[in-house]
């Protein structure tokens, strides 16, 4: 607790104190205040003291300030006036010391090379920047040089040196081949920090001709490359056989082998070496050895540890980095480089010194007339820095004398100070490795009291507690203050109070008698200012009736208390944690306003339950322990909803809310989870039923919101796990006062019916948002983005209006208002519907057709304007239909297709059109009202395609040696036909394919004699039409030959090699013959009685056999229907699938082909993508081309020879 304090301050309190409101490097406590208080300029922002610039840009050398008055600037150039205005690429930018120096325009930044000073001055005094040394970065081009290939023995140490070119600022070196990939580097090869390439030893893998070394500056964005150069390492066998091939046979040499040896250092040289480094620098010592094997580096500090986290081993352990240095880092560092054969060390003796640092910075100073005060330039370095003073940046030696102030080497003193006082003054602190300049200001003001607290601020606090009353003030002197209770009170004094230095009273125990207005009084000899506060004292919070320990049975329900009391002005809010955490996030977990209720409580509920009372001004918490046990066994128990709850009561009646209260019937050992409370309307809904809320099964009340102009009843459910209560008896009748109506209709929309109308529709309201008697809608339109009025008729309870004489198609704005006998509901909101649309007026232009394939084309049109439209755009039809087909000159039935194109597409696709053939085509748009007029027919063709297959193959007049074949044309010839392609070949009795013969047959004929073939053979025949196209489908038939009646084996002539041998096997002997019959008969006499004894018979394994090859001459057919009679009961009368039975006359024909379009627009056959290409697939049986030896028939037997052709 602070004491009380004397009003009257010591002069050193009021300078620390204004010091702090109004130092150049504090946030000041009143912006508003400093800017109106005169203030000696500070430098707030310069460019660095070395400053290198990109040649390549305009210089900026920045120097901004501040003052009061803003301060104006002035340059100097190594240490004489430079005069701006005289070189014209020199400008200052406005309301600040910044200079831009234009090279870009010509300029060159070599000659403006230089030391620059800025100094700020007004009328208060001049503080001066840094000097800022500008220099231009170079990056010189390599010093040409001529390089010798380095021929290097194996083992060897080698360096190889870059010596790049000097740079501003020094450039970045590394080492990489022609490809530009850097070259590997190990123990054994590294780069120096000199930049230069060094081999502890080589090997023969070293050999290469691209070692370049590069220099990158940075500042400039430049890479310069050094010329490669070329290491080549012998291996001593190599060396001796190229010595000995140039040696006379008198000559003695030998080479010795590659050997071992102690390290030697190649950098640095000698035993020791010396370094000097600046304090806070990176220290970076090296040491790098040659030898084999390759050494190991090892560092130590003689006399000392290396620092730790300080230091860093690099580049192998051959470079130590040690940061952030200081004088304590001087030492000597001992490198150790050791291989197997020995080691080798050097010694370096590191002296840390230190540009000048800071120990104690110069402050600004604010003092009042008359007072003292000191400025005190601390620093240290190495060595030791030197301290000169400056004021208002001329040296204070020379500067205008001023009585007040007396230098004594690091510190100004300031006597009896008056305003003329006031200067900045400047502190060099310098040593051979740097130098450091402050500004410090001297400002003397004269100033009235000012008081910065808010006037009649209230403060509020709880009873007992302290309470602090800011008074926070300025002036120059500084004030003194002084403490009132009320208007006409008198001066506060006395222990009960604390006064503060900074103005603030503090009472430690506020009471409630302590409430009441106080006013604050600062006074200096310049003038006298107050200010009133309000105190007002608040009761304090507290918990009435705590959660108390609970012990509860598994699954049971606990609820713990929390009545609080509170000052009826604060707000409390109540929290409730379990075990100092936020409540598990479980739906069993029921807060309500006074208590914590648990639901079927589990072993995890164990804990400390605290609830914690919180207002703006005070917080208490009171805590409980909840112990879960095991429940002991009981009987079982029975379930059931709970019983309607009773006893319904209305409170609190207001006009929009009301107080339901009710008593919870019997929960039937199945706690109440929830309520539900329904409401009926008796004067708009009698006997109508509805939702109001539902609250939580430990609520006994509800307060329930209400519209205006209902004659509410209410009633109430419970509901536990097992299901619904009924409801209770409703409660007495409760009829709301009448109101203007609260919301408007929704879901308006305004569409048109017929060109010129505007039908506008909503959705009414119910009875209940009536809010009263006599409910209108007021219906207002008006044509968008013209300047018109809005029209409104206000119209019954109904939901339509239909606005006639309209223009077609146009947008409207419309709402729609709700009304009653009180007033109107609130402003609707607006929507834009649009009047009738009418049939589009124009066809769709420049319509192209680009025909892609026989069976698809794409059309292009241009699309119609959207006012010719007349309606919403929906898309654009295509009609088209076949005129005739090109290869039979024949006209058919017309029967358009149409393809819809939804959007505003302008182009689309024609699948499934058929080759060679000529269409016709428009396009029309369509809009919701239908079809604009069509375009001109387009004509368009399709080319050729491959035709269909013949539409029957007819083999007849089998002879011993020949078969007749006879052909109809094709049902789609898709183009002109150019001849048809007959192969066949024999098919022997181990169902194996022989040979396969083609005939090319020309297109005008319709059938051809096959001779010389094999007699009793059964063949499989192969035909299809050809167009320039290519070839059709094809269409099979199997025959067979017959046999030869004296049984002589006769050779076959002119078969070509298809046919160059015959197959004689014992089927052809005239005694198998006779057997086969013999057996036939058996088998017929045994199918008879089969036939007999199952009323007729069933199905045969024999006539899946049959069925595979059926010979319509032999097996009789029924004439109905084609099924054989033999085989086939009552119910087995069933048509041949397709392509199972030939006809009696071994006609094959194709069936005719439906084709039907499924089209790829949005009509009902077909459907479109995005981009118009056709969804779907189209495919069609085609017979598989024969393979020879790959499919079977009977053998030429007599037998086989009974079954039918395929």
């Amino acid at each position: 607790m602070t004491k009380k304090m004397s009003m009257s301050t010591s002069k050193t309190s009021l300078v620390l104190f204004l010091c702090q409101i109004i130092s150049a490097l504090d946030v000041p406590l009143d912006s508003k205040l400093l800017e109106e208080l005169s203030q000696p300029p500070t430098i707030t922002q310069q460019s660095p003291k070395d400053y290198i610039v990109d040649p390549r840009e305009n210089i900026v050398i920045q120097c901004e300030a501040k003052g009061k008055p803003p301060p104006s600037f002035s340059w100097t150039r190594n240490g004489t006036h430079f005069d701006i205005d005289k070189d014209a690429q020199v400008t200052m930018k406005p309301n600040s010391g910044t200079l831009v120096i234009n090279i870009m325009n010509g300029g060159k930044a070599e000659a403006y090379e230089g030391v620059y000073q800025c100094t700020a001055r007004n009328e208060r005094g001049a503080a001066v920047s840094n000097n800022i040394v500008i220099r231009p970065s170079r990056s010189p081009l390599w010093t040409k040089e001529k390089l010798e290939p380095n021929h290097v023995r194996e083992g060897d140490s080698l360096v190889l040196h870059c010596r790049p070119p000097v740079g501003l600022p020094p450039p970045i070196i590394f080492w990489m081949d022609n490809a530009f990939q850097r070259l590997p580097q190990s123990e054994r090869v590294s780069q120096g920090l000199n930049g230069d390439l060094y081999f502890s030893n080589v090997q023969p893998e070293d050999t290469r001709e691209d070692y370049i070394c590069y220099a990158r500056f940075n500042h400039t964005q430049t890479i310069q490359q050094k010329q490669p150069i070329s290491v080549k390492v012998f291996s001593m066998d190599s060396l001796n056989d190229t010595i000995a091939a140039n040696l006379s046979d008198t000559d003695i040499y030998g080479a010795k082998p590659v050997t071992e040896r102690q390290p030697v250092l190649l950098t640095p040289t000698g035993s020791a070496s010396t370094k000097v480094e600046l304090r806070g620098n990176v220290l970076l010592l090296e040491c790098i050895a040659a030898g084999l094997p390759t050494p190991v580096i090892r560092w130590i500090k003689e006399g000392g540890e290396l620092p730790a986290n300080r230091t860093f081993f690099e580049n192998f352990k051959k470079t130590l980095k040690i940061i952030d240095v200081s004088e304590a880092d001087s030492g000597n560092y001992k490198c150790i480089a050791r291989n197997a054969l020995g080691s080798v060390h050097h010694v370096i003796s590191v002296t840390v010194k230190a540009a000048p640092y800071w120990i104690t910075a110069p402050r600004n100073l604010v003092l009042s007339p008359g007072e003292d005060g000191t400025l005190i330039c601390r620093a240290n370095g190495s060595p030791k820095p030197s301290i000169s003073w400056l004021a208002n940046g001329v040296p204070i030696a020379i500067a205008p004398e001023d009585p007040s102030r007396k230098v004594d080497g690091d510190t100004i003193i300031f006597s009896h100070v008056q305003e003329r006082s006031s200067a900045v003054y400047q502190c060099n602190a310098s040593n051979e490795y740097g130098y450091l300049l402050a500004n410090a200001f001297v400002n003397v003001l004269a100033e009235p009291p000012r008081i910065l607290t808010p006037a009649n601020k209230l403060y509020q606090v709880i009873a007992d507690s302290p309470a602090l009353l800011d008074c926070a003030y300025f002036g120059s002197p500084k004030p003194e203050i002084e403490w009132f209770k009320g208007v006409k009170g008198s001066i506060l004094r006395g222990n009960e109070y604390v006064f503060h230095d900074n103005g603030t009273l503090e009472i430690p125990v506020a009471q409630k008698s302590n409430a009441g207005t106080y006013t604050c009084v600062a006074r200096n000899e310049l003038g006298k200012i107050q200010n009133e506060v309000q105190l007002e004292i608040k009761d304090p919070t507290m918990i009435i009736k705590q959660p108390e320990y609970k012990v509860i049975q598994r699954y049971g329900q606990v609820s713990f208390e929390c009545i609080i009391k509170h000052d009826s002005t604060l707000l409390p809010t109540v929290t409730w944690l379990k075990d100092n955490d936020e409540l598990p996030d479980d739906e069993r977990f029921l807060v309500g306003k006074d208590n914590l209720t648990i639901m079927n409580v589990t072993d995890k509920d164990d804990g400390t339950y605290t609830c914690i009372v919180n207002t703006t001004l005070d917080s208490v918490s009171a805590s409980a322990v909840l112990t879960v046990v095991a429940a002991p066994p009981t009987p079982a128990i029975i379930y059931a909803r709970p019983n309607p709850p009773f006893d319904l009561e209305l409170t609190g009646q207001l006009e929009r809310s009301i107080d339901l209260s009710w008593i919870p019937g019997d929960e039937n050992n199945s706690p109440i989870t929830s309520f539900v409370v329904e409401f009926e309307d008796a004067l708009h809904e009698p006997g109508v039923w509805r939702y109001q809320t539902e609250v939580p099964g430990t609520q006994t009340m509800a307060q329930l919101k209400l519209s205006p102009y209902v004659n509410y009843s209410f009633r109430v459910i419970a509901v536990n796990r097992i299901g619904r209560s009924q409801p209770s008896e409703p409660s007495e009748q409760y009829l709301t006062k009448s109101a203007s109506p609260d919301e408007n209709p929704a879901n308006v929309q305004g569409i048109g019916s017929e060109p010129d109308n505007l039908v506008i529709t909503w959705e009414p309201l119910k009875g209940f948002q009536s809010n009263g008697p006599g409910l209108q809608y007021k219906v207002s339109w008006r044509q968008k983005d013209v300047d018109d009025e809005w029209t409104s008729v206000i119209v019954a309870n109904v939901s339509k209006y239909i606005v006639s004489g309209t223009p077609t198609f146009v947008p409207y704005e419309v709402k729609v208002q709700a009304l009653n006998d009180l007033g109107y509901a609130p402003e609707p909101s607006e929507v834009i519907g649009h009047s009738g649309e009418d049939l589009p007026m124009v066809a769709p232009g420049n319509v192209q057709v680009h025909v892609i394939n026989s069976t698809l084309a794409k059309v292009h049109w241009d699309p119609v304007p959207l006012k010719s439209v007349r309606g919403h755009l929906q898309g654009y039809k295509v009609y088209y239909w076949k005129v005739q087909s090109l290869s039979r000159r024949s006209r058919r039935h017309i029967e358009k297709k149409i393809l819809t194109f939804r959007g505003n597409k302008t182009f689309g696709m024609l699948p499934g059109l058929e080759p060679y053939s000529s269409y016709k085509l428009n396009v029309r748009v369509v809009n919701g009202k239908g079809e604009g007029p069509a375009s001109p027919d387009k004509v368009f063709k399709t080319p050729e395609g491959v035709p269909s297959s013949p539409s029957f193959l007819k083999i007849t007049n089998p002879t011993l040696d020949s078969l007749t074949l006879e052909w109809g044309s094709p049902t789609h010839p898709n183009g002109v036909l150019t001849s048809y392609t007959l192969k066949f070949q024999p098919i022997n009795n181990t169902h194996e394919l022989g040979p396969l013969v083609e005939i090319r047959i020309p297109a005008n004929e319709s059938s051809l004699i096959l001779k010389n073939l094999n007699y009793s053979t059964r063949y499989k025949f192969y035909f299809n039409a050809q167009t320039s196209v290519g070839s059709g489908s094809q269409i099979t038939e199997e025959a067979v030959t017959i046999m030869d009646e004296a049984g002589i084996l006769r050779p076959a002539v002119g078969a070509g090699k298809a046919m160059a041998s015959r197959q004689v096997d014992i089927a052809t002997q005239g005694w198998f013959i006779g057997l086969m019959c013999a057996v036939a008969l058996l088998i017929l006499i045994l199918l008879i009685v089969c036939f007999i004894r199952r009323n007729k018979g069933g199905k045969y394994p024999v006539k899946e056999k049959e069925d595979a090859h059926a010979d319509p001459e032999i097996q009789p057919m029924k004439e109905d229907d084609g099924t054989f009679g033999e085989y086939s009961d009552a119910e087995d009368h069933k048509p041949l699938k397709k392509g199972s039975r030939t006809p009696s006359d071994r006609t094959v024909k194709k069936e005719d082909s439906d084709d039907s379009l499924v089209d790829y627009g949005e009509g009902v056959n077909g459907q479109f993508n995005e981009d118009g290409s056709f969804i779907g697939q189209y495919s069609g049986k085609k017979e598989k081309e024969p393979a020879e030896g790959n499919e079977s028939s009977e053998a030429p037997s007599p037998v086989n020879a009974m079954n039918s052709f395929v």
